[in-house]
């Protein structure tokens, strides 16, 4: 067992809500029986068998894999999302990262808030909220994979079981991120290159671990989120997420929520990529509601490039200027800052 003993595991997300609560001159807080929420429809992602793409292509024809990689390509620019089953990610390994996730989430808060964990990645809440509407019901470890690769000295808290799941997770997720990022390069630029993104690299990528807990209470207009409305400031996303539910995103003119799948990965196109296809494929607006009863665990792979990297484009012209990952990451964080919210890709548009 880990050196850490004793004191309450939970974030202080509660007196975070009512003292934001009290800033914006509201009451108390109602509890949270989800009576007052607004229907939402529910969705089934396009769901696409990647199986010719992740086995190495025996026993698959190429015919298939054209098919595959052209229905990739479609979803990216129809939904910006998608599900994919025949993953090359074994359950078992995601059931084993799912019960590590939970042993470290049980760690006394202020073990996992006092740095050092996983890279000092623990994040809860919302620093730069201002309103209830802008604070996250959830916790996290944001892991910056340079820091759990190789012969990294990142402390797991004596949980060295999670520290070969995490590096065995992020592998597989990282080839299956890999693979579908060069298809949907090559389905707009053929020569993209076995390369592709440019400035990625096991080490450059990041592996979120998050926890979403009940939350008892919904601001005034009765929404609670897990996670706010936001875009992804990646190349692509891969998310496995448990059977709870709660992913929302916007489709059209509303939102609509994810269906989950026993087995399936989602994956989603993230800003860098809009902006390398010059806005073909969709970086789309996504949420994570809260759930008034019961806990929701998930986790993401972050395909992202190393800081200095130049995104590019597919072709010219492209509607947004030249720009590297660092200073997109830290623009976003400037527009966070002053303003409550991301930007993003508008800041760069020629």
């Amino acid at each position: 067992m880990p050196a850490f003993a004793g004191g309450a595991a939970e974030p202080p997300l509660a007196d975070s809500y009512y003292a934001l609560l009290r800033r914006c001159g509201g009451g108390d807080g109602a509890p949270n029986n989800g009576g007052a929420r607004a229907a939402v429809a529910e969705c089934e992602l396009p769901m696409i068998d990647v199986g010719c793409l992740t086995s190495g292509g025996g026993g698959s024809s190429e015919a298939e894999r054209a098919a595959c990689a052209a229905a990739i390509a479609r979803a990216a620019e129809e939904w910006g999302f998608f599900q994919v089953r025949n993953h090359g990610v074994a359950p078992e390994l995601l059931d084993a990262m799912r019960r590590e996730q939970a042993r470290l989430f049980r760690l006394p808060f202020e073990a996992k808030a006092s740095g050092g964990l996983l890279g000092d990645s623990y994040r809860w809440g919302n620093p730069t909220a201002t309103s209830p509407r802008q604070l996250s019901w959830s916790e996290a470890f944001h892991v910056p994979l340079a820091a759990v690769s190789g012969d990294a000295a990142c402390d797991f808290g004596g949980l060295t079981t999670l520290r070969d799941v995490t590096r065995e997770v992020a592998g597989a997720m990282s080839k299956l991120a890999g693979t579908l990022a060069r298809v949907l390069a090559e389905a707009l630029r053929p020569a993209a290159g076995e390369r592709f993104p440019e400035g990625c690299d096991e080490t450059t990528c990041f592996l979120r671990l998050n926890r979403y807990p009940p939350c008892p209470v919904s601001p005034p207009d009765g929404a609670s989120f897990g996670l706010v409305p936001h875009t992804d400031s990646d190349f692509l996303t891969v998310l496995c997420q448990d059977h709870v539910g709660g992913l929302q995103l916007m489709k059209g003119a509303g939102w609509v929520a994810v269906k989950p799948i026993p087995g399936a990965l989602i994956v989603n196109v993230g800003d860098l990529f809009q902006a390398w296809s010059n806005n073909r494929y969709k970086s789309v607006e996504h949420k994570v509601m809260t759930n008034a009863t019961t806990e929701r665990y998930s986790v993401a792979y972050f395909l992202c490039p190393s800081y200095d990297s130049p995104i590019g484009a597919c072709e010219e012209p492209s509607p947004y200027r030249t720009f590297t990952f660092g200073e997109y990451r830290r623009k976003v964080q400037e527009d966070v800052k002053r303003t409550g919210r991301k930007i993003g890709l508008p800041n760069f548009l020629v």
